[in-house]
C-alpha cells in the first residue's frame, strides 16, 4: 500500500524527479513479483521435490527389508572418549556381533549396532537390501512431505530475497545518479552563490 501511495503522491508533484518515479515503480514491481511469483516458485519447487521424494520412498520400500538378527556376542566398548557428544552417541548404541538371513536366503554375520542392553542370543530387527547387506531405514512419507515443504519454503523465500535484492540494487543505482545530479547542480549554483542580482 505504501508503494501505491508513493506512486500516487509522485503522480503530478512539481518536485518529482525522474529517479523518484523510477524508485516508486521499482518498489511496486518488486512487491508484485514477491506476492505473485515467489509463492508460485515455492509451490512448484515443493511439488517437484515431493514427487521425487515419493518416488524415492517407493524405491526404498521395494529394495529394503526388515529382517531378524541374532546377537552372537557383545563386542567390548571402545576406549573411553572424553568428548561428551561422542560419548552420548556411544552409550545410546551397543556394538554386537550378529548373524541374520537376508531376504534372498543368504546367511550373513557382522558387527551391528543395537540397543545398550543387548545380550547374546537376543533377537533384534535390522534393515537390509535385497542381498542381505545392512542398510538404513527407508524414507517414510511424512519425512518426504516435510522435506518438500522445507524445499518449497526455501525456494519461495530465496525468490523473494532475489526480487528484494534487485529492488535494492535499482534504488542504490538511482541514489547514486541522484547524488551525481545534486553535485552537478551545486557546482552550477556555486558559481553564482552569494552574488547579489545573480538571478536577474
Amino acid at each position: 500500500m505504501r508503494t501505491i501511495r508513493g506512486l500516487w503522491r509522485w503522480r503530478r508533484n512539481p518536485l518529482r524527479r525522474p529517479t523518484d518515479l523510477a524508485e516508486a515503480w521499482a518498489a511496486l514491481v518488486a512487491a508484485l513479483l514477491i506476492v505473485l511469483v515467489a509463492p508460485g516458485v515455492g509451490w512448484a519447487t515443493g511439488a517437484l521435490t515431493h514427487g521425487a521424494l515419493r518416488e524415492t520412498v517407493r524405491e526404498q520400500r521395494a529394495q529394503r527389508h526388515l529382517v531378524s538378527a541374532t546377537v552372537v556376542k557383545v563386542l567390548p566398548h571402545p576406549r573411553i572418549d572424553s568428548d561428551p557428544e561422542t560419548a552420548s552417541t556411544r552409550d545410546a548404541h551397543r556394538r554386537v556381533f550378529a548373524k541374520w538371513t537376508g531376504p534372498d536366503g543368504s546367511e550373513h554375520t557382522g558387527a551391528l549396532g543395537t540397543h545398550p542392553g543387548a545380550d547374546a542370543g537376543e533377537r533384534f530387527r535390522i534393515w537390509t537390501d535385497d542381498r542381505g547387506r545392512p542398510t538404513g531405514r527407508p524414507l517414510d512419507e511424512a519425512t518426504a512431505a516435510t522435506h518438500a515443504v522445507l524445499a518449497g519454503t526455501a525456494a519461495a523465500a530465496g525468490t523473494a530475497g532475489l526480487f528484494e535484492g534487485a529492488r535494492r540494487l535499482v534504488v542504490w543505482r538511482l541514489m547514486r545518479r541522484r547524488f551525481a545530479q545534486w553535485d552537478t547542480a551545486w557546482e552550477r549554483a556555486g558559481q553564482d552563490w552569494g552574488r547579489a542580482g545573480a538571478d536577474s
